[in-house]
Formats: structure tokens, sequence, C-alpha cells
């Protein structure tokens, strides 16, 4: 059986580094593990109980339910948005979390990963987004951590599959929470 680890990205720009940051796992995904990079964040619209009808929920929310659903754990890619966490990102999180207490999230485990151009790599960001995932059930893994600062610079001329010691650090990242899942299992 193959651990199927959703990756969800908090930036809709298509050269975002932490949008790469998330292709590299999918190439680094260890044996038994299959990272599926989401698309689609973009077209869900803002969280609001009164189209959270079953029945009327919108395509692009199902969607992102259902992929959810089908998977066994998270992992989050993380861009700092004036301090904090992308309005996109936490709106996924927001339609993870319903139904109250029976979401897709709940239970499961998640990593909370990025990089962005400052000097601490989007660390305020990140620890925001472990704290709404777990306040919506998610099994935050708060020991795997990865921050990568000076993305502007340091992603210019190399994507981060080709930086090393990004590469080397994303496996482990990956690598941990597939054993998470596999330990539960």
């Amino acid at each position: 059986m193959s651990v199927r680890i959703l990756a969800l990205v908090g930036s809709l720009r298509a050269g975002s580094h932490n949008r790469q940051l998330a292709e590299a796992a999918v190439k680094l995904a260890p044996a038994g593990a299959e990272v599926e990079l989401f698309e689609g964040l973009g077209d869900i619209p803002f969280y609001n109980e009164d189209i959270d009808v079953e029945g009327s929920v919108p395509a692009a929310a199902a969607k992102l339910r259902e992929a959810a659903q089908a998977s066994d754990a998270f992992l989050l890619f993380v861009p700092e948005y004036n301090g904090t966490i992308p309005a996109v990102l936490k709106n996924a999180i927001d339609w993870l979390s319903r139904p109250y207490g029976a979401g897709a999230l709940t239970g499961k485990p998640v990593a909370v990963v990025g990089t962005a151009f400052g000097q601490f790599g989007g660390v305020w960001a990140q620890d925001d987004t472990r704290k709404a995932v777990g306040i919506a059930g998610g099994k935050v893994l708060e020991d795997v951590k990865m921050s990568v600062p000076g993305s502007m610079t340091r992603f210019a001329e190399t994507h981060p599959a080709d930086d090393t010691e990004v590469a080397a650090e994303l496996a482990e990242v990956v690598a941990r929470l597939h054993g998470t899942v596999g330990a539960a299992a």
C-alpha cells in the first residue's frame, strides 16, 4: 500500500519557489509514498457556511475535499505574506476543517515547510499555519520543520530540487511524514 501525501502550495504564482519545493517533493518521495501536488486552490471560493451545503458545495471545494479524503497525510508549502499565512492556504484549511469534527484533516499527519525571501524563511507564516491546521483537526508534526531563507537569491538560477542541501532536507521531511503514516497504520 502506498502512502498518499497531498501537497498544498500557498502561492498561486506559476514560478513560485514554494511550488518548486513542492515539485521537488514529488520527485523526492521515498518508495511507498506518493506526493500529489494539488492544483486549483485559486479556484476555491472563500469559505462561507451558506454555500457549504450538501449537494451544492462549489465544485472546486468538493475537488479539494475529495483529494484530501483520499490522502493519508498533508505537506503544506507556505510562503510568508505580510508576516503570516497566505489567504489561499488559510481558505483551503477552512474548507478542509468542515464538517466540524469530521473534516478531511482530522487526525491526519501534517508537515509544514516553506521558503521565503526574508532571513527566517517564513517561520511566522509556518507557525500560523501549524496553529490553524491543529485547530482544524490535523495532527501537526511539530518537530518536522523546514524554513529556507533568501528564496529570491538562493533559487534565482537553481531549482530547489537541484540545491543539494535543500533537496536532502526536503527528502528527510517527506520520509519522516511517510514514516509517521506508516507507524500509525
